[in-house]
């Protein structure tokens, strides 16, 4: 049973075609819809002032995103709310679905090259491997 839904969207492609799948199960189960956008940290900083200024931008970046999001969900009618964290996108979104206790995590699906995918991998097949909860990946 699906209680708890978070969508996790970069504003790419990939995460509007999730967002438009997210809302229309939001809507068909009659659950809230929590949306995460995670502003990527250096992966090693300099400083402490590296990390403030990155979260102080992570606002920025996604308000657009945001935006559009919460006017596709009121004119769709679907409860909605958005969060923008600073971190690692992999590791802040198993811990935002853990801490809240989300039963589905939807994501959008990024395609990359094989060579891109074995070298380096993906966000969402991180996220399919470690979400503690059930995955829909929307391609």
């Amino acid at each position: 049973m699906i209680r708890k839904m978070l969508i996790a969207n970069d504003g790419s492609k990939g995460g509007q075609a999730a967002l438009a799948a997210a809302l229309d199960l939001a809507k068909r189960l009659d659950v809230g819809l929590t949306m995460i956008c995670v502003e990527e940290l250096p992966r090693f900083p300099t400083s402490i002032d590296e990390v403030d200024e990155a979260e102080r931008e992570a606002g920025g970046v996604f308000d657009k995103v945001v935006a559009a999001a919460k006017a596709k969900a009121q004119a769709e009618g679907a409860p909605f709310e958005a969060q923008i964290v600073a971190g690692h996108p992999v590791s802040s979104i198993v811990e935002f679905v853990q801490r809240g206790g989300y039963d589905l995590l939807v994501v959008g699906y990024m395609g990359h090259s094989a060579l891109y995918n074995r070298i380096i991998g993906s966000t969402t097949d991180r996220l399919v491997e470690l979400a503690p909860c059930k995955v829909l990946v929307v391609k």
